[in-house]
């Protein structure tokens, strides 16, 4: 009889717990769901499958859900870090923050993975991610340049490291536009140092472009900036050799109707010296 009630007792005990969970539990959602800065979506968890959870993100990002996306291949790399849709959902998380503008944060997913992945099969997709994020954050030529340095190094990256995938072409078409930019601030700066006839501080920054920068489109203003700073100083053999030069590979320019006009109103005409550094450079310019 003693063992018989103590068994009861017992039973009794653990329906009292349960119903004393089951109303704390149900407190505790009313009470979430009444505090505004609580997302009681966030206290469960993801439990399905990680190929589930990826298929299921990818169908979000097909439908333009981007937010709904993300959580999906977060909640696989959480629940299933060393499975293979983690790896997968890594590289398909970098995108969405790419495509929603979240810059730096597709750049951080992407330094992970390829710190992690190098040698994977979406180790030059992650890469190329890189190089759209830092692309996508150049500014204006008036403005620093850095992220157009560090999209030639992103996307140089894709070039030397997989050459054989398929985003070589857009890499390339990517650097030559960073390339572009770099230029094009040297050619402010020039310009800046001209106007306040600060000829040799003028030249530094036009030599830079030619010299450095000799397959972007900056390459005929600097040119023709060149012959008009050295003529200015009176360094006329300089003059005619950069106009030599500026008509030879860009015979139809107006830059080179300028600048032979110039040298003509000082009864001079473009003439290229074999010991000048712009004939040398002149070598690897796009039309030599």
């Amino acid at each position: 009889m003693v063992l018989a009630v103590s068994v009861e007792m017992r039973k009794t005990v653990r329906m009292v717990a349960v119903v004393l969970a089951t109303v704390a539990g149900s407190s505790l959602i009313t009470a979430c769901q009444n505090d505004k800065d609580i997302d009681i979506t966030k206290l469960t968890a993801e439990t399905d499958p990680p190929d589930v959870l990826y298929n299921q993100g990818l169908a979000n990002l097909n439908a333009g859900k981007t937010t709904e996306a993300a959580r999906k291949f977060e909640a696989i790399d959480r629940q299933h870090p060393f499975s293979e849709y983690a790896r997968k959902a890594l590289v398909m998380n970098a995108f969405v923050s790419y495509r929603n503008g979240q810059y730096q944060e597709a750049i951080n997913s992407t330094n992970r993975y390829l710190n992690l992945y190098p040698q994977s099969e979406d180790a030059a997709y992650a890469q190329y991610i890189q190089g759209l994020a830092y692309t996508k954050q150049i500014p204006a030529v008036t403005q620093d340049q850095k992220p157009a340095t560090r999209a030639i190094e992103a996307m140089q990256a894709v070039v030397d490291n997989y050459p054989d995938s398929e985003y070589v072409d857009d890499a390339q078409a990517k650097i030559r536009f960073a390339r572009d930019q770099l230029a094009g601030k040297e050619m402010q700066v020039g310009r800046y140092y001209l106007e306040r006839k600060e000829y040799l501080a003028a030249i530094s920054r036009f030599r830079v472009v030619v010299e450095q920068y000799s397959n972007t489109n900056q390459v005929e203003e600097a040119l023709a900036r060149l012959v008009e700073a050295y003529y200015a100083m009176g360094v006329t053999t300089e003059a005619q050799t950069a106009a030599a030069v500026l008509g030879h590979n860009y015979p139809d320019s107006k830059w080179y109707a300028g600048s032979y006009k110039l040298l003509q109103s000082g009864g001079l005409e473009p003439r290229e010296s074999g010991t000048s550094w712009i004939a040398r450079a002149g070598k690897k310019l796009i039309g030599a």
